[in-house]
């Protein structure tokens, strides 16, 4: 009886484990508290958001909503001034995420260097990232004060003209703007690069510069493959940061001039609350959520190819 008692429990006496199920039952209850914030506030806006855009919902508390179906993206599909924001929108995305992932590496690659106060130059590198959005607005919007911003005043001071408006510009504004977004979001990225470089074994390089290999090639063979998959990871959060972005360029320019930094995000708001129609609103909430999930898809599509050639 003793022995049978021990083949149920156990050869040491203890208890049997739970079966599969139960841990399942388990595992849910400790994770249901971390989802249910994310399903009422995430997953379930984005599917009434979804459901909208096939109405013709509008403000108005006496108006009744009806199903259109897919009226709201056919008139999409010729909103010219819709696509003439998408197209901004790229040029925004790719215009501040690339050159900001290269002064970043630049940037990282210096603070990872045994430099003097070496602690303070990363502290003051992250500075801008501490900063809320509507702040970095105003602070650069007095920066590009056309009368008494430190920008026009520096170029009357080096005799280079009596500066411009450079906000209000029509070839200047876009370029303005994307500036401060490369300025505004590259700490993130270096702090993401320069924890991978401090995470590339040290002993890869001193064998790399025995064998004779110099700068350029030390960096192509051992810290680019080394930190490239956290490249590609903030790269591609930032390009997606970069197409949802609003507050700042809302504070800088609330898409002017002329539209001429109209970004897709700022398109959708106007449309919902400067006009009230939220169903066609919510319909290029839709489009914008479609190519992010493309970038998604590319991306993940990349990380599991890479992940299989090394296996």
């Amino acid at each position: 009886m003793l022995a049978g008692v021990k083949r149920r429990s156990g050869a040491d006496g203890a208890h049997p484990r739970p079966g599969t199920a139960a841990r399942d039952r388990a595992a849910w209850f400790l994770v249901l508290p971390a989802l249910l914030p994310i399903l009422i506030l995430s997953v379930g806006p984005l599917l009434y958001g979804i459901a909208l855009a096939f109405t013709d919902a509008q403000s108005g508390r006496t108006r009744s909503t009806q199903w259109i179906g897919t009226l709201n993206f056919q008139d999409l599909l010729h909103d010219t001034l819709f696509w003439d924001s998408f197209r901004i929108g790229l040029l925004w995305a790719f215009g501040v995420t690339v050159p900001q992932f290269l002064l970043a590496l630049g940037l990282a690659l210096l603070l990872n260097q045994k430099l003097r106060l070496r602690w303070l130059a990363r502290a003051l590198a992250i500075i801008p990232w501490a900063m809320p959005e509507v702040v970095v607005g105003i602070m650069w919007r007095l920066v590009y004060n056309p009368d008494a911003g430190i920008l026009n005043e520096t170029l009357r001071d080096l005799g280079l003209g009596d500066g411009r408006d450079w906000l209000t510009g029509l070839a200047t504004a876009l370029p303005a703007v994307i500036l401060v977004g490369i300025w505004a979001g590259m700490p993130q990225t270096t702090v993401a690069l320069l924890a991978g470089l401090q995470n590339t074994p040290h002993e890869l390089h001193e064998a790399a510069a025995l064998d004779g290999a110099g700068a350029w090639r030390r960096f192509r063979t051992v810290t680019w493959p080394a930190i490239k998959p956290i490249a590609l990871a903030i790269s591609a959060l930032n390009l997606i940061w970069n197409f949802n972005s609003f507050a700042l360029v809302y504070v800088l320019t609330s898409g002017g001039p002329g539209g001429r930094t109209r970004l897709p995000m700022l398109f959708a708001y106007e449309e919902a609350f400067r006009y009230g129609q939220f169903g066609y609103a919510a319909a290029m909430g839709c489009v914008m959520v479609s190519v992010i999930s493309v970038i998604l898809a590319c991306y993940l599509v990349g990380r599991i190819s890479a992940g299989g050639e090394q296996r």
